[in-house]
């Protein structure tokens, strides 16, 4: 019998085995850009790779693990050539070039926040960071502490700069004025304020500010 001429098990077996980690990922970030977050799942993976769950379950035991080579996925983008040499510099270039990588992707800050991804990806990047941290002299508690700091600022702005309701959207400033919120009436234009480069950078700016020389 041929391999063309292989029982469906059989090709299957064979299809397997040439499938790859990095290949389930993409397929199910290519599920992610057509459904979003939500729509994610190994049966959407699965047919989007034209192959049976039980192909993708081999390589992604779990929906939870699937979504965890996903984030890793993500985070390779994030290119560590060409980097300052201050140390200050480099960690908001790493920082600038870790936010590009999840807006490139619908929810890319969502699926990257939800998972804890010990993957090859996420530990160079994170070696990275820490690296130039440590290189500040930061003591190795804070620079283990300012690296989760700044990585769940970037992943918070960037989920909300993900999920912004449309322009035109008053729920916000209409709630507060309609309550007794003296302080936030005050500052409810700001909070609204979709200048996601400008915030970036300022939290950039007081988490690594002249206090941290």
């Amino acid at each position: 019998m041929t391999k063309r001429q292989a029982p469906p098990g059989r090709q299957e077996s064979s299809y397997r085995a040439g499938l790859t980690p990095g290949a389930v990922a993409r397929a199910a970030l290519g599920v992610l850009a057509d459904k979003g977050a939500d729509g994610v799942s190994v049966r959407g993976t699965a047919e989007r790779l034209g192959v049976r769950m039980n192909t993708v379950l081999w390589h992604a035991k779990t929906k939870t693990r699937l979504l965890e080579l996903m984030a890793d996925a993500i985070v390779a983008e994030v290119a560590l050539e060409g980097l300052p040499a201050a140390w200050r510099e480099r960690v908001r270039e790493l920082l600038r070039r870790y936010r590009r990588a999840l807006l490139a992707h619908r929810d890319g800050a969502r699926i990257v926040a939800g998972t804890y991804a010990a993957e090859t990806a996420t530990l160079r990047f994170a070696e990275a960071l820490t690296a130039a941290l440590l290189d500040g002299g930061l003591s190795e508690r804070d620079a283990a502490w300012t690296a989760w700091d700044l990585q769940y600022f970037v992943l918070g702005l960037t989920q909300e700069e993900q999920s912004v309701p449309a322009a035109g959207d008053r729920r916000l400033a209409e709630a507060v004025r309609a309550g007794d919120y003296p302080s936030l009436a005050r500052l409810v234009e700001h909070f609204g304020d979709t200048s996601f480069d400008g915030r970036f950078e300022h939290g950039l700016d007081r988490l690594l500010g002249p206090e941290r020389a």
